[in-house]
């Protein structure tokens, strides 16, 4: 996202939205960051004229979004988010616009290769996580917490639990039962926004984490609680046992399991001191 929010040393406008959980970008400055079009409407026209399916879609991909402008004020411009922005681009014929649909086909190979070989899939994760500079320890952490939250979803879809927003309501009883915090206020205690939760716990939370969930897929696998009342009593039975190890080991060791600390980019971690400080 931050390269796309910055391209080239030219700025685009973004934004995000809380509700949706996303990043939305201004289209207009992206194509023209791309195109280096004096008309930038006309060229969008233009673009839609030729495409046709892009066009049927466009008012899907595209919506108002209040941003700033170049005189100061607030303006609802056309945005889009990651997904719709990408689609965008590949019906720009620019030769600026090359290097991200080569990715895109890139990501598209490397998607292919993962569903033959699933094996590739946790090779490339672990590749990923160590260039970031995690340890071998932590990474083998996440893996398994990984693993174990699969384990748990399919539980749940073989119960009747609907995904997406039932499996956020579940996750959320245990993270409660667990750390006494939901993940969106765990993600405002670390002072994180789009990024995963996860991805940002110590060993310790990790592992406070697995056991919530492995607990509640335990009880689940041998109660067989069916549809979603059921199984969210079981999330949160399963949450409790994590928490009252947690609070445990707080207690003999005089220190909280629950930190602000994460792997944010030191310049990111500033700009969450700042706007600390000020408030």
């Amino acid at each position: 996202m931050s390269n796309i929010k910055l391209f080239e040393s030219k700025q685009i406008r973004s934004i995000w939205n809380e509700k949706d959980r996303k990043w939305y970008f201004s289209v207009q400055d992206v194509v023209e960051v791309l195109t280096d079009s004096a008309d930038v409407k006309q060229y969008i026209k233009k673009t839609l004229s030729r495409d046709e399916m892009l066009k049927s879609n466009w008012g899907t991909i595209c919506t108002p979004v209040e941003m700033k402008a170049a005189d100061g004020r607030r303006r609802k411009i056309q945005a889009a988010d990651a997904k719709g922005l990408l689609r965008i681009i590949q019906s720009i014929p620019s030769p600026k616009a090359e290097p991200f649909k080569l990715w895109l086909a890139q990501v598209g190979s490397d998607r292919l290769d993962e569903i033959e070989n699933p094996e590739i899939a946790a090779k490339r994760t672990r590749e990923l996580y160590k260039l970031k500079g995690y340890s071998d320890d932590w990474i083998e952490k996440r893996m398994r917490s990984i693993a174990i939250r699969e384990e748990l979803t399919e539980e749940w879809k073989n119960r009747g639990v609907k995904e997406e927003i039932e499996y956020s309501i579940l996750t959320a009883e245990i993270s409660k039962a667990t750390f006494g915090l939901t993940p969106s206020e765990y993600k405002k205690v670390k002072g994180l926004k789009s990024q995963n939760l996860r991805d940002h716990m110590t060993d310790l939370e990790l592992i406070f984490s697995m056991l919530g969930e492995a607990s509640t897929k335990e009880i689940v696998t041998n109660t067989d609680p069916k549809g979603f009342e059921p199984n969210k009593k079981a999330a949160k039975a399963g949450g409790k046992i994590a928490g009252d190890a947690r609070k445990q080991l707080e207690l003999k060791s005089g220190k909280k399991v629950v930190t602000s600390a994460n792997y944010l980019p030191e310049s990111q971690k500033k700009g969450i001191k700042q706007k600390k400080t000020e408030e």
